[in-house]
Formats: structure tokens, C-alpha cells, sequence
């Protein structure tokens, strides 16, 4: 596994993340089984939906008698916990799409349960019975309600996702209330949606994104990841085939680039971590307005970037057209100053772009160290 995480750098729930794709859930298919068998091409896979409550478990069983699949347990708590224990033993992160009346569902759960799996509240489910119970995309319109359900799991110290769907709110505004309220993780379906939404997530808050809907070709996925994505997921299209097609794709990748899912130039239409890679302020270009929308002046933007390569090679650089690494572009761009220097210092390019990310996550904890006083929650 440490083999995996030098690949991608990638945890979840404090767990190394194997690939950077995940199962998501369908109701009545994927359970501990289902992913186990396809176990060697994902990182993560997130178990259910499992409905956890009276009202949630009835409009199961509406949805059943219209002929959709649905998971059933005598006591859920136990069929909840029976599955995630399959699953141990696996290079799996477990996940656990869970959907609930009530932020109490939620918390009985968690303390019946425990730090087992990453808890997924599920904001996604579309099925009328669902809404009428409280649950699935009700949740979409009634943010207090979501947000009461993540501190309510949060305070039991646990990692908690959130499964939604594009087209009901503003989903950078939810983005950050979720950030606010304690949430470590967006799971979105974009449905009709392109990578734009993804960019605007990452542009919006520090958590963890996991792009959902029809990410089962090389191009959709790398797309996503080069807008922001840390993850995707699969459904549907979860065959092994496809799976392993993809999990071999972006591991050659990253080995060849050194940064799986690198940004975007910002020029390009890349999301904030590609101030890592922009140049001085000093024409008129994108950077000057996305500076301003984030409210950081030249001087703190160049400050930034010198202290966060202090004492790491990106300082060096002298023959680079601004004098240091810090201000040079991505790999993919030809340079022959930049490539002249990376030799000079015995530095590989993907080493370079190791360095770069650790530049871009200097950047972005700038941008995000803390919850703006106005978001609401």
C-alpha cells in the first residue's frame, strides 16, 4: 500500500486510498460482495444505500413493491455493521450511503457503530417515497436539515460524505456550508453537468470531491481530476473490465506525470491549485481576477508563493524567466529554461511536480484556512 500512496498521495478517512476510484452506491446491489469481487481495480467503495430508520426503511419497502432493489435487515444497525466487516482485510476504504429521517437516525447509528466505514449521508436518492421521509434529495432544498445531520455524525468523530446532485441548489454555496458545518467530503453526480461544476466546487472549499455519473471512460475521468476531482466513482458501468481499463490508465499516468490529477494552467481554464504553476503578476492575464475574487493582493500572492518554496528546490532557478521554479509552468507545457534548470538540479519532472503539489496544497490552505464569518449553516 505505501507503494499506492507514493502513486497518489491519497487518503480517505485516514486510510490509504489504493486507486482513486470508488464504488458508489446502489441500493440493493452494492454490498460487501459485490465489492470484493471487484476489489483489485478500486480504492474505496461506498457500501448500500441502507435506510436506518422507520420512515426510511417503510419508503424501502414502497420502493420495492415498484420493483426497485433495496437492502433489507432485521436490525439494520447489525446488517450495517455485518457488511463493513466483510470488507476487513481488503484493501478497501468502506463507505456506508446512508439514508435517514432525522439527524437522531443518524446519531444512534453512529454511537450503536462507531468510526467503522466513512458515513455518506445520502442527499442524492430522487425516488418520492425517499423525499417524503425526509431523506434523499429533500435534503437538497433543506440545508438545515443536512447540515444538522453532518455535526450531529461529527461529533462522534468520524469522516462524513456527502452524496448530492447537480440542478436543486447552488451547489458552491452548499459546498462551503457543508465545509462549514464539519463535512469532509463531497460526493457529487453531475448528471447533465460538465467538469465546470467540479471547478467550481474545488474553487469553493477544502474538501475531499468525488466525481460521480459516467465516469467510465479514460477522457471524462481525467478531465474531472484535472478540474478538481480527487476521486471518482462508478455505478452502473462497474463491470471489471471497464474498472480495470481505468485503474491501469491512471496509474500510468500518474508514473508518467508524477501528479495524478494535476490542475489545468489557470489560462486553461484550471481551478485555484494552478497558482502553483501561473507566473509573476505582472501583465494582464487570468491570474489578476482570480486574485481579486479571492481577495489576495500581488504582493501577498508573490509572498506566498517565495515563503511556501523556501528550502525546496522550486526556490532554485536563477536562468528561469522570473528568477525561480515557483513561477514555472506545468511539464505538459514545453520549456527549455525550465527543463534546463530541472537538469542542472538532477530533478526528474516528476519529481518536479511532486514539489508543485506540495506548492498548490501550501496555496490552497492559504485560500481555505478558515470558514468565512458569512457563510450560513
Amino acid at each position: 500500500m505505501m507503494e499506492a500512496y507514493e502513486r497518489f498521495e491519497l487518503l480517505m478517512n485516514q486510510q490509504i486510498v489504493r486507486t482513486p476510484i470508488a464504488l458508489a452506491s446502489m441500493a440493493g446491489m452494492v454490498d460487501a460482495a459485490y465489492a470484493l469481487e471487484r476489489g483489485g481495480h478500486i480504492g474505496a467503495a461506498f457500501l448500500g444505500g441502507f435506510s436506518i430508520d422507520e420512515e426510511t426503511v417503510l419508503a424501502s419497502h414502497d420502493l420495492a413493491e415498484a420493483g426497485r432493489a433495496e437492502f433489507f435487515f432485521p436490525d439494520p444497525i447489525e446488517g450495517i455493521r455485518a457488511e463493513v466487516l466483510k470488507l476487513k482485510g481488503s484493501d478497501i476504504v468502506p463507505g456506508i450511503n446512508l439514508r435517514g429521517s432525522s439527524a437522531a437516525s443518524f446519531e444512534v447509528l453512529a454511537d450503536e457503530l462507531g468510526d467503522i466505514a466513512v458515513y455518506e449521508i445520502d442527499a442524492h436518492c430522487r425516488q418520492l417515497p425517499m423525499i417524503k421521509a425526509g431523506a434523499g434529495e429533500h435534503l437538497l432544498t433543506h440545508h438545515h436539515d443536512l447540515c444538522s445531520i453532518v455535526k450531529a455524525l461529527k461529533k462522534f468523530d468520524i469522516c462524513v460524505s456527502v452524496k448530492l446532485r447537480t440542478g436543486h441548489t447552488d451547489e458552491r454555496a452548499l459546498a462551503k456550508t457543508l465545509w462549514k458545518a464539519g463535512a469532509d467530503i463531497i460526493h457529487i453526480d453531475l448528471m447533465d453537468e460538465g467538469y465546470q461544476k467540479i471547478r467550481q466546487i474545488r474553487n469553493s472549499c477544502p474538501l475531499q470531491i468525488i466525481a460521480n455519473n459516467s465516469m467510465h471512460s479514460y477522457d471524462r475521468v481525467m478531465e474531472q481530476f484535472s478540474h478538481g476531482a480527487d476521486l471518482v466513482s462508478v455505478a452502473r458501468k462497474a463491470d471489471l473490465h471497464t474498472l480495470k481499463g481505468l485503474d491501469a490508465a491512471i496509474r500510468r499516468y500518474a508514473d508518467e506525470t508524477g501528479w495524478y490529477n494535476a490542475p489545468k494552467q489557470l489560462c486553461r481554464g484550471g481551478d485555484l491549485r494552478a497558482l502553483a504553476f501561473c507566473c509573476m503578476p505582472v501583465k494582464e492575464c487570468p491570474l489578476l481576477p482570480v486574485l481579486k475574487g479571492i481577495d489576495m493582493g500581488r504582493e501577498s500572492y508573490v509572498h506566498l508563493k517565495q515563503q511556501s518554496v523556501l528550502n525546496t528546490p522550486l526556490q532554485e532557478g536563477a536562468h528561469t524567466c522570473f528568477g525561480s521554479l515557483a513561477w514555472c509552468c506545468k511539464t505538459s507545457t514545453p520549456c527549455m529554461f525550465r527543463d534546463m534548470t530541472l537538469k542542472n538540479l538532477n530533478i526528474q519532472k516528476t519529481e518536479y511536480m511532486k514539489y508543485k503539489r506540495r506548492l498548490a496544497e501550501k496555496i490552497m490552505e492559504e485560500i481555505f484556512h478558515e470558514v468565512p464569518a458569512d457563510i450560513p449553516c
